[in-house]
């Protein structure tokens, strides 16, 4: 693994991707096929929302850091701006995208569907031991300190969703949950330290393990659902970063 530094940003209103990691090219895929991952995990890893400043992407530098040419580069754009993660401005280049409020109200109301059916089928399909290793995400956020480690339960909150989503054994649910999510980690990374939105989610997810260690189907279903639900409410009444 090798750092990159990108160009700085010809004006202040535009940010430049920083710092990048970029992680070793898997041989098995092309390279357009590469550079799509590549990039993905660059936009994934970004905190977008975090200021309002447009951050572009140089095709250029992209090709040099990752050592191929343009074209798989150029076409790897091109398929991410089909998906919605980025925008090509004539004249000006490429721009990842943040989605308005409305935006991603709707893409966590979508969620909310599809992880509350991802819930049901854990209870009629999932094993014991399957759904233990959802409890032994949280066990080091049992002793009130959550907030001194509120990195580190980010990411185990973005692993929880997902891994309901997964053990769903439904590969078509997981392959429209695929692309949400790509956009919900975003959000979800911004939000999980704001106002409560730590310590409820914490109290949210035990309840959820809970109903399906027990095999609540209606429950699980339920408390899944109001609890994306409840993520679309606190994006309506605080996030006005987004507007």
């Amino acid at each position: 693994m090798r750092r990159v530094t990108a160009p700085r940003a010809q004006s202040s209103e535009v940010e430049m991707i920083p710092r990048l990691t970029i992680e070793p090219f898997d041989t098995s895929f092309s390279f357009k096929n590469r550079a799509y991952a590549a990039l993905k995990n660059v936009i994934v890893s970004m905190d977008i929302y975090r200021n309002r400043s447009d951050i572009r992407l140089d095709e250029r530098q992209l090709a040099q850091d990752f050592g191929i040419s343009r074209t798989p580069v150029r076409e790897a754009m091109a398929q991410l701006e089909r998906e919605g993660f980025v925008r090509s401005v004539p004249r000006r280049g490429v721009y990842v995208v943040r989605k308005t409020k409305k935006e991603v109200i709707e893409m966590i109301t979508a969620w909310a569907a599809l992880e509350s059916m991802a819930a049901r089928l854990i209870t009629e399909r999932a094993s014991t031991d399957e759904i233990a290793t959802l409890r032994r995400m949280f066990a080091t956020f049992d002793d009130g300190q959550l907030r001194a480690h509120l990195d580190e339960y980010s990411d185990v909150n973005i692993e929880f969703h997902q891994t309901i989503i997964r053990m769903s054994g439904n590969k078509v649910l997981i392959e429209l949950a695929e692309n949400l999510f790509t956009h919900m980690r975003m959000i979800r990374r911004k939000t999980i330290g704001e106002k409560d939105r730590a310590d409820r989610s914490i109290r949210d997810h035990m309840n959820i393990i809970e109903a399906l260690e027990a095999r609540d189907t209606s429950r699980a279903e339920e408390l899944v659902r109001n609890h994306a639900l409840g993520l679309a409410d606190h994006v309506a009444q605080y996030a006005d970063y987004l507007d």
